[in-house]
């Protein structure tokens, strides 16, 4: 169960009991389906991206689906259509939070 103040939901493509979940590009398929659920909802040629609020990454080597919970305050059905799929699919899901990668900063010149 994720909490209401979560702002964010790893769904991991690992299941309950350990197994790698299939097919590969389960991530890709499951962000391109919520493409069109994005801030000031679907434009002309959003089909072409991910929503911010539903993005396939890698975290570790396992394949995963950050879920924003814009998602949710936008259109719940849409969240639920995402969690159901973890649930009935017996993905385990996390709440966390994706920290941008952020540049070192610059070595001082001598």
């Amino acid at each position: 169960m994720v909490s209401p103040s979560a702002k964010e939901v790893f769904i991991q493509g690992i299941t309950k009991d350990g197994r790698t979940f299939r097919p590969s590009d389960w991530a890709e398929r499951l962000a391109g389906v919520m493409c069109s659920f994005r801030p000031g909802g679907p434009q002309p040629g959003s089909h072409l991206s991910y929503s911010p609020w539903c993005v396939p990454t890698v975290v570790n080597g396992i394949k995963c689906v950050v879920v924003s919970s814009e998602l949710r305050e936008a259109e719940v059905m849409a969240w639920d259509f995402v969690m159901n799929f973890a649930r009935d699919n017996e993905l385990q899901v996390a709440e966390a939070c994706l920290v941008p990668d952020v540049p070192p900063p610059a070595l001082p010149r001598k």
